[in-house]
């Protein structure tokens, strides 16, 4: 693949917060998710706060109950859990505080968003398998989500590097819209043909990221991430949002519109629940519907290209 490979994020997208303080979103950070298509925030998770994710990741029953694999072509496997409503429990606040979701909302324009889904990825050492090139909305259009006001935030667990599959991202890359997907293995990715074009006018960036950063990007960016080859984790929280003015046509395996309730950013530090006092819906692995329809004639058109 053809590009500037093995660059970091630029300097224009890289920004820090400062514990303690409200997140200004500022023109620069705007500025950023319109052109490159994502903005890294440094620290947005403090060590406390971190502390308290990982304890309800390896406490609440929820996790290890409703996780998920799926294997990459080459056999490799990782895991994860979704759930379509935020919920107060511990894992569930993250995605309700204001320095995660109204930074969201400022980014994709001010605009009333609501809570898509979460994701916790779980990619283990010498274990976790690769994602291929996709985009976000290349599933979510297939919901019923007419148009690319949707957003997805990347945060880091634990230390994100080249050794233990770092995101990658093609700078620049949703501004060339929606690509078609189809299915690869368990897995659904985007044209390659058209990623190898976009290859060589969009730097490929290497999104090394320390344990409480953030990176917010837009739904249509071109992203992946290599298998797990260290000896240590990379697990990852996965807020997405979706504008309540781009409500789904039809109900499908993710929440139409449903009022989001936004906490403080010291909200994870104060809420000591394990699992959630009202439904979080967890997705279950016959649940995902995204490429049911066209999920056949998308391989046959692969296998003849």
């Amino acid at each position: 693949m053809a590009g500037h490979e093995n660059d970091a994020p630029p300097d224009g997208a890289v920004f820090c917060y400062t514990e303690g303080e409200e997140l200004e979103i500022t023109p620069a950070m705007k500025e950023s998710y319109l052109k490159n298509g994502f903005v890294l925030i440094r620290d947005l998770f403090s060590a406390k706060e971190l502390g308290k994710i990982n304890y309800a990741i390896s406490a609440c029953p929820d996790v290890e109950r409703n996780s998920i694999g799926r294997e990459d072509d080459g056999g490799r496997k990782s895991t994860f859990v979704l759930w379509n409503h935020p919920g107060d429990d511990i894992l569930g606040t993250v995605a309700r505080t204001r320095k995660v979701a109204r930074t969201a909302q400022e980014l994709m324009g001010g605009d009333e968003v609501y809570h898509y889904h979460t994701k916790l990825m779980m990619k283990k050492g010498r274990v976790g398998g690769a994602h291929i090139w996709h985009q976000d909305y290349g599933y979510w259009y297939r919901n019923g989500c007419m148009f690319p006001d949707m957003s997805s935030v990347f945060i880091a667990i634990d230390d994100c590097s080249k050794e233990n599959g770092c995101l990658q991202v093609l700078q620049g890359s949703h501004l060339a819209g929606r690509i078609e997907h189809g299915t690869v293995g368990e897995q659904a990715g985007a044209d390659l043909e058209r990623v190898d074009h976009l290859a060589t006018v969009c730097p490929l960036r290497f999104v090394q990221m320390a344990a409480g950063d953030a990176l917010f990007f837009h739904c249509n960016l071109l992203h992946r991430s290599f298998k797990n080859d260290s000896d240590w984790r990379r697990f990852v929280l996965i807020p997405a949002f979706n504008k309540r003015s781009n409500n789904p046509l039809w109900k499908h395996h993710h929440p139409q519109y449903t009022p989001l309730d936004v906490a403080p950013n010291d909200a994870i530090l104060k809420c000591d629940r394990l699992t959630s006092s009202y439904d979080k819906w967890f997705m279950q692995p016959d649940e995902d519907s995204s490429f049911v329809t066209k999920g056949a004639e998308l391989k046959q058109d692969a296998a003849t290209a």
